[in-house]
């Protein structure tokens, strides 16, 4: 049995290939007031394969053991975070800088939803740019100061009533978003559950077998509709998105029904 370490060792490395750290936007969280939103945030970018978080000036002091017991497993992400005493500093490598907020602030620059950031993002890293997002402080948000440095604001469509996101929710929204750029997910899929969809030809024979108990039981009346009664099952058992046992079971079900029919007329 492979142990919990092996485990999230091969999740990381996983998560990785899909997610190349020198393509990844640094997700950097400006003067953080709280250890439980950092430990928070650093939990939300690593469910969505993010690794390069810089810190800069947190309130508390660095390393703290609030935000160590917040990340859980992500706990990796502080242990490699970059301490920095200024956003310049912080954002210094970086060709492209999103600020994130809610407020608006008197600057004239580009405003972008999550979305569309990180496809800007993943376009500027492709090319072998790096890009930083920057988050603000939990009380009042990033500084003017600090949005002056960025090169785009991203803006979030919240409630006009409400617009307050916590830092870690903020984080979270845009790792995601980051993730729907990067990694290909169909938008449905459909759990099979150790069986396969039934053929054209296994529906038909259910529909034989249905059709000829039912005239055995006289459903078929008057005999005038009966034709159209026959089509309008049809047509329902190419609707339903049946499965081989499903069609198994409603086979068993008809077989076990006319058992009992039989055994109660005999007794």
């Amino acid at each position: 049995m492979r142990c919990l370490a092996c485990a999230r060792r091969n999740g990381y490395r996983a998560a990785m290939q899909q997610n190349d750290p020198a393509t990844q936007p640094a997700f950097v969280l400006v003067r953080p007031q709280m250890g439980e939103n950092i430990g928070a945030s650093a939990r939300a970018m690593w469910n969505f394969g993010l690794d390069r978080m810089r810190v800069v000036g947190p309130r508390d002091g660095w390393p703290n053991e609030r935000a160590v017991a917040l990340a859980s497993g992500a706990g990796r992400l502080l242990d490699r975070a970059g301490l920095f005493d200024r956003v310049e500093d912080a954002v210094s490598d970086c060709i492209y800088v999103f600020a994130t907020t809610a407020r608006e602030r008197g600057l004239t620059k580009p405003v972008v939803t999550p979305e569309r950031a990180m496809q800007q993002a993943r376009a500027i890293a492709a090319e072998g740019g790096k890009v930083a997002v920057l988050f603000g402080p939990e009380r009042a948000g990033l500084e003017n100061a600090d949005i002056a440095l960025a090169n785009a604001i991203v803006s979030v469509p919240v409630n006009p009533a409400f617009p307050s996101l916590n830092l870690a929710q903020c984080v979270l929204l845009t790792a995601y978003e980051w993730r729907r750029v990067t990694v290909e997910t169909p938008p449905e899929v459909t759990e099979m559950a150790r069986t396969d969809f039934a053929t054209a030809l296994e529906v038909e024979k259910l529909g034989d077998h249905f059709e000829e108990r039912l005239e055995e039981a006289g459903f078929f009346f008057p005999a005038l509709k009966a034709e159209g009664m026959k089509l309008n099952l049809r047509n329902m058992w190419s609707r339903l998105p049946l499965t081989r046992a499903d069609v198994q079971m409603l086979h068993g079900m008809l077989r076990q029904m006319v058992r009992w029919a039989d055994k109660r007329r005999d007794g």
